[in-house]
């Protein structure tokens, strides 16, 4: 059964022409059949209220069908929407008409044969327009799931890992906790100095192999509950919280720092060694509560130095007035 709630616009400079076409389609029974006399004002109807199905003369004044349909294609885009474009015409040239499909028109009708053309064509071109914008509609709906979906994420799809949202939200509750508690939080920043060098010297794939692989490893040197996060394409963070802040110290750390540096890691084309920079920012109760971003600030700043000394250093984060 036809939609007979359709949205059609009927353009034509000549209105005893755009008359018998209107006529034509609310005989049928269309009820949503809007006329405009030119293509500006056809435009300016289709901005306040989109159409499905577009029926313009080819020739008309100041701007033609083909001119129309170039501006249609353009606020369809901007709109997320589609319109069925058929031209009026009586050119019956191949060369003209297929350069009219290339400029995004969807079909024609024959002047000569407009009144046994005319139903026929907008049947068809309900269920196309219905069936594009349905799929459009739907696209919309994924792609706004999609976004929802990584705002809301907290996994580092390549290497399984918590990402930076949740290394941040960890953070936080840990800075709580010691603030309530006492105690000290740990946010140690894990950093492969030559990630560069190895990424011009090895295929993505491989560079794939090596993220995951430095992943398993740190997860098996960390304690049950500290937290590892990756936090970068070559950075990871540990969280962690010790109820005794003197036992926070670069040396708890220690052995994470040697078991990257000092052993290579297994990848399809060999051994692969990296080399690590650490940096432990520790954030004591007694010396006050840092704010998250501090902290992340300082132990990159601190990474920056750990490069250059290769040592791992042990820093404390500011704390401001307002924290």
């Amino acid at each position: 059964m036809p939609n007979l709630d359709l949205s059609i616009l009927v353009v034509d400079d000549a209105k005893f022409s755009s008359m018998i076409v209107s006529k034509a389609l609310r005989t049928a029974g269309y009820r949503d059949v809007r006329v405009a006399n030119d293509a500006p004002a056809a435009l300016k109807m289709m901005e306040q209220r989109p159409v499905s199905v577009l029926i313009a003369d080819w020739l008309m004044p100041e701007m033609d069908g083909l001119e129309l349909t170039d501006m249609v294609r353009q606020q369809d885009e901007q709109n997320n929407h589609y319109s069925y474009i058929i031209l009026l015409t009586a050119k019956e040239s191949v060369e003209a008409l297929a350069e009219a499909f290339d400029r995004g028109v969807d079909d024609f009708i024959y002047k000569s044969d407009m009144s046994k053309q005319l139903i026929p064509r907008v049947f068809a071109a309900d269920r196309i327009a219905d069936r594009q914008n349905t799929l459009l509609r739907a696209n919309a709906l994924l792609m706004e799931n999609n976004r929802e979906l990584e705002a809301s994420n907290i996994i580092d799809l390549e290497t399984g890992l918590c990402n930076n949202r949740y290394a941040r939200e960890r953070l936080g509750k840990s800075l709580r906790q010691a603030e309530s508690r006492g105690g000290a939080s740990a946010y140690v920043l894990c950093g492969i100095r030559n990630w560069q060098e190895l990424k011009r010297q090895h295929s993505p794939t491989i560079m794939s192999e090596l993220a995951v692989g430095i992943s398993r490893r740190l997860s098996h040197l960390i304690r049950p509950m500290d937290s590892l996060c990756r936090v970068g394409d070559n950075q990871y963070a540990i969280i962690a919280h010790f109820s005794n802040s003197e036992h926070c110290t670069a040396s708890t750390f220690r052995r994470i720092f040697d078991g990257i540096n000092h052993k290579a890691l297994k990848t399809t084309v060999g051994y692969v060694s990296v080399e690590a920079g650490m940096v432990l920012c520790k954030a004591a109760a007694e010396h006050g509560t840092p704010s998250v971003q501090d902290v992340e600030r300082t132990a990159v700043e601190g990474l920056m130095d750990a490069y250059e000394t290769r040592r791992f250093t042990e820093i404390q984060p500011p704390v401001t007035e307002n924290t």
